[in-house]
């Protein structure tokens, strides 16, 4: 009861938070997508922490560290070095394009870049994201459900609607700056449970000395590489890690974290918020997989336990109630902060880049969100697939239509409408013909697609200058 009261406490906290907004609200496209670009550095980075880690870190990367080991940590490495990496070259550079081009969309600044018109590519970047977002999203409301079955026994349906509800509630009532600001104090409330629960677990084993002589006596889990590696030996595992690099450069290619320094009050102010970030960012994802790996040592049995189940039944097992309602909290403030997050960029996706006309009327607007979220509690109640499954699968699909797009962009590439779009379609289908193929337990699927997709480019560029001196070599 006491669990269930402390949880109850900060939802509530949360929901409030996004409701005030509304008090801000102008009632426009811009205001309702981007917060009229009134977004202080220091919310911009903690939204945009919250909304990166989000259930997937809690249920996913845990579960994940649970099964594999310290090899997990390649993932954490490499995801944050390939982020900060693309950071130092988009970040700034599409902040200053939003404002030129006055684009209220992730999509649509990329369709309008320094001038470009490519309504075609818009049109078909903005069925991919609605695709792949609500997908994303779907994920979210799954993870939240997975932590209320285990911790009260609810039905997995029950938990995914109560996610649902929550997040269509403040989003409607604020857009952006709702899912900005209840992101925020998310991020406070995540990293404050897996703090806890990381320093109870630890004491409990008698100190890092002891911890550490535990995790050793598991068989192969303290490798510093997964004995499957796709090659043996140095190549195999410098391979391995490369691909969560590119995982972490896929997050350029997604919409509803961009769109958070899109929004930044001010350009110049983009160092502090990325200072935000990655102080955010380094601290939870290392807390995170630390947790996944004492959680082996507090449920070993491998077999039939759903990993993905670890860190809410590891929090039951260690915690009183009322830490366990904060634990709860802090699973359900990243699935939320997450999925808000992707509903509102879907929606835009709908209302900005994919409607001949875009839509500006609030009621109409509000009602695409709202569509949006049904559409992902149905995918969330309908999947069989695993959280870790989903996102990554989502990630790696938005990264690989998105990002050699953007990269091409940033450096000066001006693809017309023909090259950008099929640069897109080879981008992700060579990263889903990747997964089908199994051949992501070798290399993350974002590496090849991502590759794939700029050599498109380069292709066309070649191809380009050949028939252009063709009829001039022929004079």
């Amino acid at each position: 009861m006491i669990t269930a009261w402390s949880f109850a406490a900060f939802l509530s906290i949360f929901v409030l938070i996004g409701l005030s907004s509304v008090y801000f609200n102008t009632h426009s496209s811009k205001d309702y997508y981007l917060a009229s670009n009134t977004v202080k550095p220091w919310l911009v980075g903690l939204s945009a922490v919250a909304t990166n880690n989000s259930g997937y870190m809690f249920i996913g990367v845990i579960g994940y560290t649970y099964t594999v080991g310290l090899s997990a940590f390649w993932v954490m490495a490499g995801w944050i070095l390939g982020d900060y990496i693309a950071s130092h070259f988009v970040h700034r550079k599409l902040r200053g394009m939003t404002e030129k081009t006055g684009e209220v969309s992730y999509l649509g600044v990329l369709a309008n870049w320094n001038g470009a018109i490519l309504p075609g590519y818009q049109r078909l970047a903005a069925l991919i994201c609605l695709l792949l977002l609500t997908a994303y999203a779907a994920a979210q409301l799954l993870a939240g459900s997975k932590a209320l079955h285990v911790l009260f026994d609810w039905p997995m349906w029950a938990g995914a609607a109560c996610g649902a509800v929550l997040v269509a509630a403040y989003c409607l009532a604020g857009g952006i700056r709702a899912s900005i600001w209840t992101d925020a104090a998310q991020s406070f409330v995540m990293i404050s449970a897996m703090a806890v629960l990381m320093w109870v677990a630890i004491a409990n084993l008698g100190g890092v000395s002891s911890t550490i002589n535990a995790l050793q006596d598991v068989p192969n889990y303290m490798d510093w590489f997964p004995e499957d590696l796709a090659f043996p030996g140095a190549f195999g595992a410098a391979l391995f890690a490369l691909g969560w690099l590119f995982a972490g450069l896929s997050v350029v290619g997604q919409p509803h974290v961009m769109v958070r320094f899109m929004a930044l009050s001010n350009n110049d102010d983009m160092s502090r918020a990325r200072m935000w970030y990655y102080l955010w960012f380094v601290a939870f994802y290392l807390m995170a997989t630390t947790v996944g790996l004492l959680s082996r040592l507090y449920l070993p049995e491998v077999g039939s336990f759903d990993a993905e189940l670890a860190l809410p039944t590891m929090a039951q097992t260690l915690l009183p109630p009322v830490l366990v309602g904060l634990i709860l909290a802090g699973i359900f403030a990243a699935t939320l902060s997450t999925a808000d997050s992707l509903i509102l960029s879907a929606s835009a996706s709908f209302t900005h880049d994919l409607m001949p006309k875009n839509i500006e009327r609030p009621f109409l607007i509000k009602a695409a969100t709202l569509g949006v979220c049904i559409l992902a509690l149905a995918w969330a109640l309908l999947s069989a697939q695993s959280v870790f499954a989903m996102v990554v699968m989502a990630w790696s699909g938005l990264a690989s239509a998105f990002v050699p797009m953007l990269a091409v962009l940033i450096f000066g590439g001006r693809p017309g409408q023909g090259t950008a779009i099929v640069m897109s379609c080879v981008g992700i289908s060579t990263a889903l013909i990747w997964r089908f193929l199994d051949l992501h337990n070798m290399v993350y699927e974002g590496l090849p697609g991502i590759a794939a997709g700029v050599l498109v480019y380069w292709l066309a560029k070649l191809f380009t200058k050949k028939t252009t001196l063709a009829p001039a070599l022929n004079k």
